[in-house]
């Protein structure tokens, strides 16, 4: 073996412990889990058996095993941005719904303070609090 191989190979054992850690501790969905499995598999196959990508290579048409592993990578990385892409806007829609709800809640207690006796700062932080940890 190569010493590219046996960096391939610590890399990809270390990346499958790693997602097996994540999912474990339900940081990562199944599906992630299935994705990067393979990808960290395919790691250690390629680094343990390089010529399994130039037969690849030859049976998809491409030529070269090295031009088949960075046509995936590149489908792969532009698929993981995508994935990140759609996060990032869920999370920003989240972010912008709860900054509402605090703020319209924030507002109806300066309300009921108005009107009745004064509130103290921190009586209303815990009224907050307690409505969004009670979701």
């Amino acid at each position: 073996m190569i010493i590219y191989q046996y960096i391939g190979l610590l890399i990809g054992i270390v990346g499958v412990l790693f997602t097996l850690i994540r999912f474990k501790d339900k940081k990562m969905t199944f599906n992630m889990l299935l994705v990067w499995a393979t990808i960290w598999l395919l790691l250690i196959i390629f680094s343990i058996y390089p010529n399994t990508t130039s037969i690849l290579a030859n049976i998809t048409g491409i030529g070269r095993g090295l031009d088949l592993i960075l046509i995936l990578g590149l489908i792969s990385c532009f698929y993981l941005i995508f994935k990140i892409y759609n996060m990032i806007e869920n999370i920003e829609e989240e972010i912008t719904i709860l900054v509402r709800e605090m703020a319209l809640e924030s507002k109806k207690i300066d309300n009921k303070g108005k009107n009745g006796k004064e509130e103290s700062t921190d009586k209303k932080n815990y009224k907050i609090e307690e409505q969004f940890t009670n979701r």
